[in-house]
């Protein structure tokens, strides 16, 4: 998991460019808004959008991990390799929640 955190923290760095790239069309105007709406709206769009979704929440379960791991809480093989599995899915059923939650109107 070690791993998998540091990744998701490298992808993170390259997805707030996306955010900075939405910033900056919000701010020129409705044409530029345009392009990069229909961008982030293609099926790749939304395939690295729902990406960077769970590697946003995976990192932040993953850090939650580590802090409680910094009060010497979990350290235990069995409670180490639960934190392991509930950071993977929890990640995904956030993600998948959010999601539907976007895709439904809630």
């Amino acid at each position: 998991m070690s791993i998998v955190h540091r990744a998701t923290g490298m992808a993170l760095y390259a997805g707030m460019v996306l955010v900075v790239v939405w910033l900056l069309a919000v701010a020129s105007g409705p044409d530029a808004y345009a392009l990069v709406h229909s961008g982030f709206s293609s099926w790749i769009g939304l395939i690295v959008l729902i990406g960077f979704t769970w590697a946003l929440l995976h990192h932040l379960i993953g850090g939650i991990r580590h802090l409680v791991w910094d009060t010497g809480v979990g350290m235990t093989d069995p409670a180490r390799f639960l934190w392991a599995k509930g950071t993977l899915v929890g990640s995904v059923v956030l993600t998948v929640l959010l999601w539907l939650g976007i895709f439904l109107g809630a």
